[in-house]
Order: structure tokens, then C-alpha cells, then sequence
């Protein structure tokens, strides 16, 4: 097998490489789609799970609606339909006949959704509304990199209907709050959150909050956003509720989402030369067993390794879950072989079991984020195992913050900011005119106007008009 193109060489080809050879997924036949393999659905079916719950636990309720939107309700909303006509893929021919109205492949459902909640919503006592759902959605892009940016993806997306924008405004934050919090806990990787510039916002959104990673190459990558909607929607599919009052007022909604380009965040910010580096919490597998035999030894050591998978399956019952373990038993493969294959795909844990291990009641423990190897009592393996794992976990948000925090920059000299690659914090007048101009001379954007950050008197890095605080430029995915 072919070494990996370094990190330091060609970030992109590097990360192309790990996607492909660690199977987390494989290009279409349709120009620009992808097929996630199973290894990488894994890791996002333990995404979808955790977040899922998350989700749920501030009173939302997941739903299902179609795939295919009436072209006429694209055209209600004309912020929403300006921000996706050059994505939409459209339906034009059905059932062997010219269809009466053009139908949209969704790439997003505010539209079909706002339908269907003038329809259920009458009254307050509707209110508020709480919807997500897991979905695939369309979006014809013409640079496509896999899980970062694909013709179709999947994604989960959130409606909610509220009685007041400071509800709406609430629910909004709340889900950037669950974001930033399975970012840093689940994902184990930093997050910069803040609104977008009206530039950058949502299609239809009166504001639009984001988190924003760091990857391994200093670019940033937008890895969700939560939209305070107003009360566009609801004007443009006249959903009106009565008051307490008896009186008619439109509801006013948020909308939300993160994607499949959590696996590429995930990917390019704990990866390194030698593959995939998966926190446990995502992991398919969290621990590879390899069992090293000769000759007659394999019946004793398969034993011993079986019986170590069980302890460790029966370990976490009382959590209601246990923990991801395989064998590798593999005789067609040396032991060698099937190293170098998990560390490709960033199995945190390997625990090798061989005749001298039996001999000397022993396991020898290797961890993919460390490269470390160390032998402890088999009696003791299972309580070892798992402190490592919580240990892992911690440990990777920890490097990704200080891999972080160390290419983030304070700069107020238009020649240094030209030069800088990282999370640049510099003052903004404020103006769309200058906020396109350092795009077009740095290929630079503002990522966000962060909710942290404290007011500043200072210049504009740009133009040198008064400003009143620092924003987070970046070169981005």
C-alpha cells in the first residue's frame, strides 16, 4: 500500500487519501454525489444518535417531508429563492408526460415546511412549534470536495414557529449553544461562534449565527448555523396564529442544521500521516483486538481474546450502552498488516494479545492519538481501557485548541494581515464595499462577528474608518 501524501505537502490531497482509503466513503457515478461506505456511515449514525438526543431534550420532535418542493413556493420567499436558483436541480418530467409544475429537489425545506405550517398552526395554544428532521438534500454544486461540499448530502435541519421574536431569538441561540457544546464534547474540536455579516446570512434570515472550526491547514470551516427567520416566512406563506388577545399575528421562526462535513471537520482536524485519528465518542470501533499466534497457539489465544471482548461488551451495561469492540482474526493478514490498516481508520484503542501476553497474564494497549504502547494486567485491562478512552477523548479537544489558539492572530497591519493564515482578529468598519475588497486581495472572509467579543475602538484594516470591534477573517472551505 502507498504511503499517504503528507499533511505538510498537499493538505488536500492528504485529505482526499484518508477518505478514501480509510472507506469512510467513495465517489459517484453522478458527477459530484458520494457514497458514504459503512465504515463512515458509522460514524455518522454515532453523530445522528448523540445529537439527536440533544436535540430532543429542548422540545423538538422529529418529522419527515418530501423530497420534491413546488417550484411556485421557491418563489414566495424572493431573499430564499435569489440565495439557492443557481443550486436548484429541478424536476421538469414524471410519470412519461411534462409535469404542470416544475418540482425542486429540496436544498433546504423551509418552504415545504412554512406549507405545512399554515396549515397546523391556528391558534397560541399551537404554539411554539418544534421540528427537526434527518434528510439528504440537493445542491448543485460545480466544486465539489467529498463530505465538504457535495451535490447531495445529509444533514438534520430545524423549523420552529414561536408567538414572539424573543423566543424565536432564545431558540436560536439554544441550538448554537447545543452545536458549540457537541462540537467541543462529542466531536472534540474548538469551536469560534458568532453572526455572519449580512453578506454571509442565511437566505431569508434577518440574522444567522455560526460555529466555526480551525482546520489542520488553518482554514475554517462553517460547521453549523442557526437562523433567526423573523417573520419573512411566515408573511410569505401567511402563517398567522390567534392571540391570547383574539388577535391575528404572523409567527415569528428560526431554522438550523449541520451536515455530513462534520466526518471531513472530524477528518482534517485530528488526522495525521498515518490516517484517520477518530475521538471514542464517534468511533464505529473504539477497540481493535489482534490476536498474534503461531502454529498450535491459536486456540489459546483466540480464547483469551474473545473472553476479553466480552468483559469489555459487558463493561458499560449499566450506561445502556456498550463499548464498540472487533477482533481481528483475520490469517490471511500479518499482524503488521492490520496496524497499519486501524491506524488508518483512527481506531483509538489496540489491544494486541499474544502467546507471551498469555504466558504473563498480560495485554499490550497502543493509542492511535499518542502512537504510545504500554502492557498491564489482564485483570486490570478493562478499567485501563476505558480510563484511557475517557483520557483520548479529552485529550484530542485539548491539542485541537492549542493547534488552534496558536494560530490565532490579533492584527491591526494591513501587510501582516495579507500574509497570515490562520483565525485573523481585526477590525471591520463595517462596510460591504471593504469587506469585499479584502476578499478579493486575501481570498479571505469574515467568518463571524463573535458573541464574545468585547466592543474596541480601533481602525478598519482595510479603509482605517473607526471601528468598534474585531472580527474573525479566514480563508475557508
Amino acid at each position: 500500500m502507498n504511503k499517504l501524501t503528507s499533511q505538510e505537502k498537499d493538505f488536500s490531497t492528504w485529505y482526499n487519501n484518508i477518505v478514501l482509503r480509510a472507506e469512510l466513503a467513495d465517489y459517484a457515478p453522478v458527477k459530484g454525489c458520494m457514497v458514504i461506505r459503512p465504515y463512515g456511515y458509522g460514524i455518522w449514525e454515532n453523530i445522528q444518535s448523540i445529537l439527536d438526543k440533544m436535540i430532543k431534550s429542548v422540545g423538538v420532535q422529529n418529522a419527515y417531508f418530501p423530497l420534491f418542493i413546488p417550484e411556485s413556493f421557491i418563489h414566495k420567499e424572493k431573499e430564499h429563492l435569489a440565495g439557492f436558483s443557481p443550486e436548484l436541480a429541478v424536476v421538469t418530467y414524471g410519470g412519461g408526460k411534462e409535469l404542470e409544475e416544475k418540482l425542486i429537489v429540496r436544498p433546504t425545506s423551509e418552504t415545504i415546511i412554512n406549507a405545512m405550517f399554515s396549515k397546523w398552526i391556528q391558534s397560541f395554544r399551537d404554539l411554539p412549534l418544534l421540528i427537526n428532521q434527518w434528510a439528504n438534500i440537493v445542491r448543485w454544486e460545480m466544486r465539489t470536495r467529498l463530505f465538504l461540499r457535495t451535490t447531495e448530502f445529509l444533514w438534520q435541519e430545524g423549523h420552529t414557529a414561536h408567538s414572539t421574536h424573543d423566543e424565536a431569538s432564545e431558540m436560536a441561540l439554544t441550538i448554537l449553544a447545543i452545536y458549540r457544546d457537541f462540537m467541543q464534547n462529542t466531536l472534540a474540536i474548538p469551536v469560534i461562534y458568532g453572526t455572519k455579516t449580512l453578506s454571509q446570512r442565511f437566505a431569508g434570515a434577518i440574522e444567522t449565527y455560526t460555529i466555526e472550526a480551525m482546520m489542520g491547514d488553518r482554514k475554517a470551516l462553517q460547521a453549523g448555523t442557526s437562523h433567526d427567520l423573523g417573520q419573512n416566512f411566515s408573511k410569505a406563506f401567511d402563517i398567522t396564529y390567534q392571540t391570547k388577545e383574539n388577535k391575528l399575528d404572523y409567527v415569528w421562526q428560526t431554522s438550523w442544521g449541520v451536515s455530513t462535513r462534520l466526518i471531513g471537520a472530524v477528518v482534517m482536524v485530528h488526522g495525521d500521516d498515518k490516517g484517520l485519528v477518530l475521538p471514542p465518542s464517534i468511533a464505529p470501533i473504539q477497540v481493535i483486538i489482534v490476536p498474534i499466534w503461531k502454529g498450535d497457539e491459536k486456540g489459546k489465544t483466540v480464547k483469551a481474546v474473545l473472553s476479553l471482548k466480552k468483559r469489555l461488551k459487558n463493561s458499560n451495561k449499566d450506561s445502556g450502552s456498550s463499548l464498540r469492540v472487533r477482533v481481528d482474526t483475520r490469517e490471511e493478514f500479518t499482524p503488521g498488516f492490520k496496524f497499519n490498516e486501524w491506524e488508518m481508520k483512527g481506531v483509538p484503542l489496540r489491544v494486541e494479545i499474544g502467546p507471551r501476553d498469555i504466558e504473563n497474564s498480560t495485554v499490550t494497549i497502543a493509542r492511535r492519538d499518542e502512537g504510545t504502547r504500554m502492557v498491564v494486567k489482564s485483570s486490570e485491562a478493562v478499567e485501563v481501557i476505558i480510563r484511557i478512552l475517557n483520557e483520548i477523548q479529552k485529550n484530542l479537544l485539548i491539542k485541537a485548541k492549542r493547534f488552534m489558539d496558536d494560530n490565532t492572530y490579533l492584527v491591526d497591519d494591513w501587510n501582516e494581515f495579507k500574509h497570515k493564515t490562520g483565525f485573523i482578529l481585526s477590525h471591520w468598519c463595517g462596510g460591504a464595499k471593504c469587506e469585499t475588497n479584502i476578499q478579493n486581495e486575501t481570498n479571505m472572509t469574515i467568518r463571524c462577528i463573535s458573541i464574545d467579543t468585547e466592543e474596541e475602538d480601533g481602525k478598519c484594516i482595510f479603509c482605517g474608518k473607526k471601528s468598534k470591534r474585531r472580527v474573525v477573517f479566514a480563508k475557508a472551505y
